[in-house]
């Protein structure tokens, strides 16, 4: 009879990691044949946690800053607009096409607008990871490895994965080692390699104030820079509705005043 329970507690197991992850499909690119069962699993339990995969795919406007830049992200449409100081880019992320302003003046300069665009769409991949990385870790181009169970530098309890990269974004030489919070099945803490064959990381940072918007999880906090100064992303909010405006008008926005949802 207990060999009997235990094979149905198993079967149960296994059928609940297969619904999992049928709920969470890879995106196309996804380097699942050289992926580690064990980290995939974690992968689709970190989604769960934050809301899960139709929570995400259904979120369609999102909006952060990341030091001195503001961004506004339509993320069905890959409508983006990008404040720095002076500077508006309103373009598309998928066709890389838009138009730029400074100091309230169209820049007509094709050379001077092409740098802007290309600025904000560095900055975009660069911050929307910072902002969104626990959403992509089965993403196209990742390989993840489970590395075992690990520590936290605030000693709570993880599970740690290795991220990789082959021919996407600015970086691809990039790894990057994810703890995941073992209570919470959250990003807690994450490592960054310049290069994947790196031995010690650049920066480790932890992954803090876990908050509902709408109907998924996001994390604004990154702890202390090295100059003892707090890294917060300020203005993290998650929209139903936005107006066109937005992204048409190059007037100066304040993100603070948008309407999130709760």
């Amino acid at each position: 009879m207990r060999d009997l329970i235990l094979i149905l507690l198993a079967l149960l197991l296994y059928i609940s990691c297969a619904n999992q992850a049928e709920d969470n499909p890879p995106m196309e690119g996804f380097n699942a044949a050289g992926s580690d069962s064990r980290a995939v699993e974690i992968a689709d339990d970190v989604m769960s946690s934050m809301g899960g995969r139709s929570a995400w795919d259904q979120t369609r406007y999102l909006s952060w800053s990341f030091f001195a830049d503001d961004q506004i992200w339509d993320k069905w449409t890959g409508r983006f607009r990008w404040q720095r100081d002076s500077t508006v880019v309103l373009m598309n992320l998928e066709s890389r096409h838009g138009d730029a302003w400074q100091n309230g003046l169209h820049v007509t300069d094709t050379r001077g607008r092409d740098s802007l665009l290309l600025q904000a769409y560095r900055n975009w991949i660069n911050s929307s990871y910072w902002l969104l990385m626990p959403y992509k870790l089965k993403d196209s181009g990742v390989t993840l490895r489970y590395e075992g169970a690990g520590i936290m530098e605030d000693g709570r309890a993880a599970e740690v994965l290795s991220l990789t990269f082959k021919d996407v974004g600015m970086t691809p030489d990039n790894r990057y080692e994810v703890f995941i919070d073992t209570e919470t099945m959250l990003v807690g803490q994450w490592s960054y390699y310049a290069s994947s064959d790196d031995p010690e990381p650049k920066m480790t940072y932890p992954w803090l104030n876990w908050q509902r918007h709408g109907a998924i999880l996001l994390s604004d906090d990154r702890g202390m820079r090295p100059d003892g100064s707090s890294l917060i992303l300020p203005n993290v909010a998650v929209f139903d509705d936005l107006p066109a405006a937005i992204f048409e008008n190059p007037g100066k926005l304040d993100l603070a005043q948008l309407p999130a949802i709760p």
